[in-house]
């Protein structure tokens, strides 16, 4: 089946299904045109702790009468976020087998004050890309995009935290080794970092397997 192109929306730390189609399609189509909606991986992410699921939150500065672009939404400072998501990502990673080996790449994402969230959402897209050794073509939208063809699949919003992943034809999480999972048994579809920590070097053969071709 040919895979030309997939709209996706901006994301921070995105899980495991969004990762997939950086090896399924040909061109990864980004979409900073759409205004913000709450509750979305925009700028929330969901990572494995002690007590099960645990999700990261950053919060940002909206406009309470006018719509904001996710593209010029402003992080909110006021919050010591940085603080918390980096106590949460310690303590749910530290006793995995890759902490040590990947941990200062994600140092900077909590130490640095991002303006924008797109910039933060970005540098760490090109971060887990680069561990990854993923080379996708990207692109931006230019207008908020409206698919006419079949040429473009569109999953700016079926990726969503508060959406089940089954809908997706294309993804079949894979088992690996978790840090809670004898607490808890095996959580899928996590944030990226989780499937990083835990399988190193394997995690692009894992993201590889993921995938459901029809």
């Amino acid at each position: 089946m040919d895979h030309p192109s997939v709209l996706l929306s901006i994301t921070y730390i995105a899980p495991v299904q969004y990762f997939t189609k950086f090896l399924l399609y040909d061109e990864i189509q980004l979409e900073i045109q759409e205004n913000y909606t709450k509750q979305t991986y925009r700028n929330r992410c969901n990572i494995y702790g002690a007590n099960g699921k645990l999700a990261l939150t950053v919060p940002v500065l909206t406009g309470e009468k006018q719509k904001t672009l996710t593209k010029d939404l402003r992080i909110d400072y006021t919050k010591k976020w940085q603080k918390l998501h980096w106590k949460g990502i310690e303590s749910a990673y530290r006793s995995s087998p890759f902490y040590e080996f990947y941990i200062d790449d994600f140092i900077p994402f909590y130490s640095k004050k991002y303006a924008f969230l797109f910039d933060l959402n970005m540098e760490i897209l090109m971060k887990i890309l680069h561990i990854l050794d993923l080379h996708p073509e990207i692109k931006y939208t230019s207008r908020f995009l409206i698919p006419e063809t079949g040429n473009i699949t569109d999953m700016r919003d079926s990726i969503h935290p508060k959406k089940s992943y089954k809908s997706d034809r294309n993804f079949s999480p894979c088992e690996y080794n978790q840090v809670f999972s004898g607490k808890h048994g095996f959580i899928a579809n996590l944030s990226i970092i989780d499937l990083i920590f835990n399988a190193g070097p394997e995690a692009g053969g894992i993201l590889r397997d993921c995938i459901k071709s029809l």
